[in-house]
């Protein structure tokens, strides 16, 4: 598969997460009378990476984030040289998607862009808990480093075939109801940035954490699925279908 048509998936399906997950956080707390909750933007986290799994999955390998994108590369299932357009088209997704959020909530007579808003994610005052910067680098850590070798696990040619994207969207949703009251939930530093770069301040100056955490959790994940499970049986290619390897085995 073209890398241009890769990095077209990867910028639709991170928008499509980004605009999903976080416009479920926001849209909740503009119109708190839906009722949605912690519970609700999980699922719809969940759900998101679940439906995008099993559309764009057979064409870029759906990583939506670039911890992701540099777990797989340390788990031996991705190319150094995609990693930088993976991550820029990862990028250009959660941009677009918080610049959209913004202006459908803006829509909203009265409404007012938040320190908090966007569902940036944050520690200290900008954590929904009131949690510090050390437990925000540690829940981040340790998530990403689990949903890596998820995704690593549920895709491995010796899996069963046909539900990795059934358990990423259920690890993702966990991960949510974990976190959300410590960070708001990041595990992705370009869900991130989206809402940073628009609401600025304090959710820009703390973006450091939600690169360094979720990366180093994600290239430990690798690392530690390829020490669990050795190295994978046949060589990943990216947007070959699980079936096909399978075959080609």
């Amino acid at each position: 598969m073209p890398l241009s048509r890769r990095m077209s998936a990867e910028a639709f399906g991170t928008f499509w997460l980004v605009f999903g997950g976080c416009g479920s956080a926001v849209f909740a707390a503009t119109f708190p009378q839906t009722g949605i909750g912690f519970a609700g933007v999980s699922l719809a986290f969940g759900l998101t990476v679940l439906t995008m799994a099993y559309s764009i999955g057979h064409v870029s390998g759906c990583h939506l984030n670039p911890a992701v994108t540099l777990g797989l590369w340390s788990g031996g299932r991705f190319p150094a040289k995609d990693i930088a357009p993976y991550i820029v088209a990862q990028l250009i997704g959660a941009i677009v998607a918080a610049f959209l959020i913004l202006q459908i909530a803006g829509g909203k007579r009265g409404f007012m862009l938040a320190v908090n808003g966007l569902a940036v994610n944050g520690f200290g005052s900008l954590s929904p808990g009131g949690y510090g910067m050390m437990s925000a680098l540690l829940i981040e850590i340790v998530l990403t480093l689990g949903f890596v070798i998820v995704i690593l696990g549920s895709t491995d040619t010796r899996a069963p075939s046909g539900f990795a994207p059934i358990a990423i969207g259920l690890a993702l949703t966990l991960i949510h109801l974990i976190s959300i009251p410590i960070t708001n939930t990041s595990v992705n530093p370009a869900r991130s940035t989206g809402p940073a770069l628009f609401v600025g301040g304090l959710a820009l100056e703390q973006l450091w954490l939600f690169w360094v955490a979720p990366i180093i959790g994600g290239l430990l994940g690798g690392i530690a699925y390829r020490g669990l499970a050795g190295d994978p049986p046949v060589p990943d290619i990216v947007g070959e279908s699980i079936a096909a390897r399978v075959e080609r085995s």
